[in-house]
C-alpha cells in the first residue's frame, strides 16, 4: 500500500469517527439540559408536557367582589302593551283608552249601538249593551257582524228604516261610546252580562222573557241568555 493510499485511508476513518460521536451527542443534548438545570427549570420544563389551552393559559384569576346580577327578559305583560291597561275600575278604563275620530264600519255600528240604547245608563250598563252585540255576532243565532246585527229588523228600536240617526259626534257621551266599544271588542274588561244575548228595559216585560235565563240586573235594563 502506498503513502498517499494510507493517508487516504487512514483521513476516511478518523472522519467515520468523528461522525459518530457527532451523532452520540446530538442524541442526548435534551438529557444534559435536564441532568444541568436547576430543579425550578426541570419543573418548568415538565409542566410543558401538559396541554392547557391557550386562553386558560394566559387568563388571570378573578376575584368578584359584588354578585353579577343579570337583568331578566322583559315579559310582554298588559303593562308593557299600549293596548291594553290595568285599571282599577272600568270608570278609570274608559278615561284612559285611546279612541279614534275615524272608526271602521263595524266600530261605528257597535259604538252607535251602545251610544243610542245606553248614553244615559252607567258604564257597567253601556258594557253589557256592547257585549250583547258582540255575542250575537259570534252566535249562529244572529247576523255574523256588528252591522247585521244592529242593523237587523225589529231588533234596537234607534234604527229607523234601517238607518241610525245622527250622532253627536262633540259630545262626551259618544267619546265614552267609542271608548266602551273598543273596549268590548278587545276583551278588555269583563262586563256583568257575560253571555247574554237579550236585554230589555225594566219598565218593560215582552213575552219572550218568561223563555230566557237572566244574567244580570244592571242599572235600568235586564239582561238574559
Amino acid at each position: 500500500m502506498s503513502r498517499k493510499t494510507a493517508k487516504a485511508s487512514l483521513a476516511a476513518i478518523a472522519a467515520g469517527i468523528f461522525v459518530i460521536f457527532s451523532s452520540v451527542d446530538g442524541s442526548g443534548a435534551n438529557a444534559q439540559a435536564a441532568d444541568s438545570a436547576t430543579p425550578a427549570q426541570s419543573a418548568e420544563i415538565a409542566l410543558t408536557d401538559e396541554i392547557v389551552p391557550a386562553s386558560a393559559a394566559a387568563e388571570e384569576p378573578v376575584t368578584v367582589s359584588q354578585p353579577v346580577v343579570q337583568p331578566l327578559p322583559q315579559d310582554d305583560t298588559a303593562e308593557d302593551r299600549p293596548s291594553v291597561r290595568v285599571a282599577s275600575s272600568l270608570h278609570e278604563l274608559v278615561a284612559h283608552t285611546e279612541v279614534s275620530e275615524q272608526l271602521s264600519e263595524e266600530m261605528q255600528c257597535l259604538a252607535g249601538a251602545v251610544y243610542f240604547e245606553s248614553r244615559g245608563e252607567p258604564l257597567d250598563g253601556q258594557l253589557a249593551v256592547a257585549q250583547v252585540i258582540i255575542n250575537r255576532a259570534e252566535s249562529r243565532q244572529f247576523p255574523a257582524s256588528y252591522c247585521s246585527v244592529v242593523y237587523q229588523r225589529s231588533q234596537f228600536s234607534f234604527v229607523k228604516n234601517g238607518a241610525m240617526p245622527q250622532i253627536r259626534t262633540s259630545s262626551n257621551a259618544w267619546r265614552k261610546a267609542r271608548a266602551i266599544a273598543r273596549i268590548a271588542h278587545e276583551g278588555m274588561w269583563d262586563s256583568k252580562a257575560a253571555d247574554s244575548l237579550y236585554f230589555h228595559a225594566k219598565y218593560v216585560r215582552p213575552g219572550w222573557a218568561n223563555k230566557k235565563i237572566a244574567r244580570a240586573t244592571i242599572d235600568s235594563h235586564i239582561f238574559y241568555r
